[in-house]
């Protein structure tokens, strides 16, 4: 099936600095959720690539990402964040994410000061960047996961476009 949708042009987002960057950051999100949504479980577990990523294992990764930056838990295994176990389905895979997300987002809604620093440093026992670094990183990031889920959905069933 070869399903070529248009791309949605850019968010609208309010004035304001902070609205810019979590306008950005949430169409992202929504764009990497929809790339899994409706990919039957098994293509959505394969290998797309000989490095083994996978579409869920991306959604998967991206949720420890937006946890360990924006949440402040930490991340023991980086590499392990991107594999899925027997337990995951796509359902559990994806309500995670958005869960998550969307205790992110009450966070960053608390955040007055971009000036002020975030949740995790960049380094163990260093200092924290601020919100600012951190909510451009998530954006660097996901947008980053988003390209390589665009191209695993393309592979799976030709589906293109947001």
């Amino acid at each position: 099936m070869n399903t070529r949708k248009r791309d949605a042009g850019p968010p609208s987002t309010g004035p304001a600095e902070k609205d810019v960057l979590a306008g950005f950051l949430d169409y992202l999100r929504d764009a990497v959720a929809a790339k899994a949504e409706g990919v039957p479980e098994a293509q959505g577990r394969a290998p797309g690539v000989p490095s083994g990523t996978n579409l869920l294992g991306l959604v998967k990764h991206l949720t420890h990402v937006e946890r360990c930056w924006l949440l402040g838990h930490d991340v023991a295994d980086w590499p392990a964040t991107f594999h899925l176990t027997p337990d995951d389905t796509a359902e559990t895979v994806l309500a995670a994410y958005r869960a998550v997300t969307a205790e992110a987002n009450e966070r960053i809604a608390s955040w007055d000061d971009l000036e002020e620093t975030g949740p995790r440093p960049v380094k163990p026992g260093g200092r924290a960047p601020s919100r600012r670094w951190t909510l451009t990183h998530l954006i660097e990031e996901t947008a980053r996961h988003a390209g390589h889920a665009d191209i695993l959905r393309e592979l799976i069933d030709g589906a293109t476009g947001r």
